[in-house]
Formats: C-alpha cells, sequence, structure tokens
C-alpha cells in the first residue's frame, strides 16, 4: 500500500491544503468503509443481475462471498484477529436480534436461502459485521482518540439496555428517549479527535454518531432498494423513514461498545505517551 499512499501524497501536494485535507479524509472514510462499501456493491451486483435459476440462490452467495471478503481482510492484514473476534462476536448478536425482529414481523427477507436459521440468511450478520468493522478501522486509519469519555462501566451498562430495548419494546414501552437521554448525558462532553494528515480535528461525538447514523440510513435505502430485505409498509418500494435514523444512532453506540473491547477509547495524551514509547 506504500507505494499508492505515495501517489495519492504527491497529488495532494499539488492542491491547496484545505481541499488536500478534505479530499485525504473522504478517501481514508472509504477506505475504513472497505467491507461495507464491498457488502453493498455486491447487495447491487446481485440484485441486478443474478440469474433466476442460477444453481446456488442469492442470499447464499451473499453469505459465502461474505466470508471470501472476511478472510481476504484477515489475511491481508486489514483487520487484525482480535478485531476480528469481536466483530464475529457483533455478528451473533446482530443474528439473534434479526431472529427475534423477523419473528415479529418488523422487516422480512423476500427471497430463499439454505443457508439461514430461522428464516434468516446468515450473510445478515455480516451487514451488522460492516458496521463493527468500520468502526474498528476508523479507529485506525484516523487515529482516534477521545475527550471526556465516559466511564466504561456506564457505556457498557448503556450498550446492555440499548440491546434489551430492541426486544423488550414489542411486549412493553419502548424507552428509546431514554436511552437517547442517557446518550446525551454520558457523551455532550466528549469529543473525537482524529487526524486526517498532519494537524489534529476534532468533532463531538454525538454528532459523529449522529452523521454516521444517516449513513447507514443511506445504506439501508440500497438494501431495501435491491429487495434484499423490505419492511411491511414496502410492496411498492419507497424511502425508509428518517425515524430509522434513531434505531441507528442506538446501535451505533451498541457497536462502539463492543469495539470497545480491542480498541480502548483513549485520551488524545495517552496514546502520544503510548507512541512515545515504544522502541
Amino acid at each position: 500500500m506504500q507505494p499508492a499512499r505515495r501517489i495519492i501524497h504527491r497529488t495532494l501536494d499539488r492542491l491547496p491544503a484545505p481541499l488536500a485535507e478534505f479530499i485525504l479524509f473522504g478517501l481514508k472514510m472509504a477506505w475504513s468503509c472497505l467491507f461495507g462499501a464491498a457488502m453493498l456493491g455486491l447487495l447491487i451486483v446481485t440484485h441486478l443481475f443474478w440469474p433466476d435459476k442460477a444453481p446456488l440462490l442469492r442470499y447464499d452467495f451473499l453469505f459465502v462471498a461474505a466470508v471470501i471478503l472476511q478472510i481476504l481482510m484477515l489475511v491481508l492484514r486489514l483487520e487484525t484477529f482480535e478485531e476480528a473476534r469481536v466483530i464475529f462476536l457483533y455478528h451473533v448478536v446482530g443474528t439473534v436480534m434479526e431472529i427475534f425482529k423477523t419473528h415479529m414481523g418488523s422487516w422480512a427477507y423476500p427471497g430463499d436461502a439454505l443457508i439461514r436459521i430461522e428464516g434468516v440468511p446468515l450473510f445478515t450478520g455480516f451487514m451488522y459485521a460492516c458496521v463493527g468493522s468500520f468502526i474498528a478501522r476508523t479507529s485506525r486509519v484516523m487515529d482516534l482518540r477521545y475527550t471526556h469519555y465516559p466511564p466504561v462501566w456506564a457505556t457498557f451498562g448503556l450498550g446492555a439496555l440499548i440491546y434489551i430495548n430492541f426486544f423488550t419494546h414489542h411486549y412493553i414501552w419502548d424507552f428509546r428517549y431514554l436511552l437517547f437521554a442517557a446518550i446525551g448525558g454520558l457523551w455532550w462532553r466528549s469529543w473525537i479527535v482524529f487526524r486526517v494528515d498532519q494537524k489534529d480535528r476534532r468533532m463531538p461525538f454525538i454528532l459523529a454518531n449522529a452523521l454516521t447514523a444517516f449513513f447507514l440510513w443511506v445504506a439501508e435505502n440500497i438494501g431495501t432498494a435491491t429487495r434484499t430485505w423490505a419492511y411491511p409498509d414496502q410492496d411498492v418500494w419507497h424511502m425508509v423513514s428518517l425515524h430509522k435514523m434513531g434505531a441507528w444512532a442506538l446501535l451505533l453506540v451498541l457497536s462502539f461498545v463492543m469495539v470497545s473491547l480491542v480498541i480502548p477509547p483513549l485520551p488524545p495524551q495517552e496514546v502520544e505517551d503510548r507512541k512515545s514509547a515504544e522502541p
């Protein structure tokens, strides 16, 4: 990858510094989205070109392709095995929720699959893993650090409550608004410090969560437009309600908490101290 980096930097050096940094930011974010972008590409291509009489069902192909992608990410050292273990845990957490949600009729998978559990095609777990992969890769690619990060016990407790609410709101009151308030209470002072090129930049944690939730909502519209899954009111396709961004914002907090098992959210100075102590 070093030759590609040198070519990119030589090209960007010819541009005004603010524009060069903005383009580099976009390139780094795209690189962080590698696994998710590949999966979305597969959804689009298989929707447009998958033969009706293909020997392998579309959903089963997506599962096989996702496994191959995950192996390539490890072989090419784009992910560490430690990160992959947490992403696998996220895969399990997501699949369990998929089984429950489809049983409750929250959404459905209109296609057939042999590789499935309780009617849920197993490639779906990789769609959740895309989120974990993005957070893990962004942490490394953008050198993420955090100011005023809340206590770990509080973040894990909130993550557990978020996951529980995805199930219990079908039976009792949906307390997601209390969860939003808790997120605000824990992270309102927290800023993400990141480095695009030479200088550190900052963004409020809550703003970063909201922006990422928006792009996940865009990705979900791609998923429904390609008839990979559908909501009960989507006999004729239409855009997913913006209300779903709230669910994605909650899921992002859960995802971030899980990734923090392998990439602890450290303050800027501690990261710098660790780097200076390296041989």
